[in-house]
C-alpha cells in the first residue's frame, strides 16, 4: 500500500507523513524533495509553478511509487497533489495508492505557515494554491480536518483505511 499525504502548504502534510510511516514502520518520502532547484526558487520568490512546471515533478514521484510498489512494500509519500490530474498521474491506476487529504481553513493554514521558518515555500502563494485545489471526493481520498491533533488526525487515517 502507498498513502500520499496531499494538500496544500501549511496543512502538516510532512508531520503527519512522518507519523503515519511510523505507525505503519515503513518508509517516507517528502515530495518536496523531488522538486527541481527551478521549482523551489520560483516558490521561494512568490511565483505560483505551473502546470508545465508540475509534469516532471510528478513524474518523478510517480518513478519513486512504482520503485516501492515493485520492492513489495507499504509507503508514505506526500505531495500537494492539488488537482484530480495530478492525483491521477501519481495513482497510476493502481488500487493501492491512497491518498490523504488534509483539509483545513485558510486562517488556519495562513497562520501556520506564518509561523514556519526555514521553508523555500513563499506563504502569500497559499491563496494560488486554494485557487488552484481540486478538492477530492471520497472516492478519491480520505479526507481529515487539520483541527484535530497530529495524533488525532493518525488515528482517524488509520480508522479511514481499515474501513476501504
Amino acid at each position: 500500500m502507498i498513502l500520499i499525504g496531499m494538500g496544500v502548504s501549511g496543512a502538516g502534510k510532512t508531520l503527519i507523513g512522518e507519523m503515519l510511516a511510523e505507525r505503519l514502520q515503513c518508509s517516507f518520502t517528502d515530495g518536496d524533495a523531488f522538486h527541481s532547484a527551478a521549482n523551489k526558487d520560483k516558490m521561494h520568490h512568490g511565483i505560483p509553478l505551473t502546470d508545465e512546471d508540475r509534469w516532471p515533478w510528478l513524474k518523478t514521484i510517480r518513478a519513486a511509487i512504482e520503485e516501492k510498489q515493485r520492492a513489495g512494500e507499504t509507503a508514505v509519500f506526500t505531495c500537494s497533489s492539488l488537482k484530480r490530474s495530478y492525483r491521477d498521474v501519481l495513482r497510476g491506476g493502481d488500487k493501492d495508492v491512497v491518498f490523504v487529504y488534509l483539509k483545513g481553513s485558510y486562517e488556519m493554514l495562513h497562520e501556520r505557515l506564518g509561523a514556519r521558518t526555514g521553508h523555500f515555500f513563499d506563504p502569500s502563494l497559499l491563496q494560488s494554491q486554494l485557487d488552484t485545489l481540486e478538492e477530492p471526493g471520497p472516492d478519491e481520498a480520505i479526507t481529515v480536518s487539520i483541527e484535530l491533533s497530529p495524533d488525532e488526525i493518525v488515528d482517524e487515517v488509520l480508522k479511514q483505511m481499515k474501513l476501504r
